[in-house]
């Protein structure tokens, strides 16, 4: 191998090193963004139950 090719070729790996890591990082954001959204849901149906059963112990009393 020349020693000209070298920085080329480290040109090279380090943009497909780059390439993946972005790849990467925009599937975790992906999941992070999913498990937010999924949180969110499980707080909205608590926070529905419990007006629900406030609604119920008014009319009772």
């Amino acid at each position: 191998m020349d020693k000209q090719d070298e920085p080329t070729e480290d040109s090279e790996h380090v943009l497909i090193a780059l390439d993946q890591i972005s790849q990467t990082i925009d599937v975790m954001n992906r999941i992070v963004a999913r498990l937010r959204n999924h949180v969110e849901q499980q707080e909205t149906g608590k926070q529905a139950e419990l007006q629900a059963e406030m609604r119920s112990d008014r009319v009772l009393h």
